[in-house]
């Protein structure tokens, strides 16, 4: 399923991220900021600002499937460009971000 792009991690759709959830294999990332995340974060995920994802890089697990998430892609694109980078071997993007989970008719729940 993991098929990385030039950048070293691939894209992956809602149903995909569905998927991956109901397996219990994954680290769902929200890269977004606190005011954003105010408004809601997909279940299961954990919040770690992009701007912090230098300082909490060496202690994630390099071999476990992660997946990333802003509101559009694009920040969390570059989540997942930078955690390749540091050696992170299934990184995820979620294309359209949690618009795009919204648009698919999945639920957000709160932040903590």
């Amino acid at each position: 399923m993991f098929n990385p792009n030039m950048y070293g991690f691939a894209e992956i759709d809602t149903s995909g991220l569905v998927k991956l959830m109901e397996s219990g294999q994954i680290d769902l990332i929200d890269v977004r900021s606190e005011g954003e995340v105010a408004y809601g974060i997909i279940d299961g995920a954990r919040h770690i600002p992009l701007h912090l994802l230098p300082l909490k890089a060496s202690e994630m697990d390099r071999n476990a499937a992660q997946v990333y998430y802003c509101r559009t892609g694009a920040r969390s694109a570059q989540a997942c460009a930078f955690m390749a980078a540091q050696g992170h071997k299934q990184c995820y993007n979620l294309q359209g971000g949690i618009m795009a989970w919204m648009q698919s008719g999945q639920g957000l729940g709160r932040s903590a």
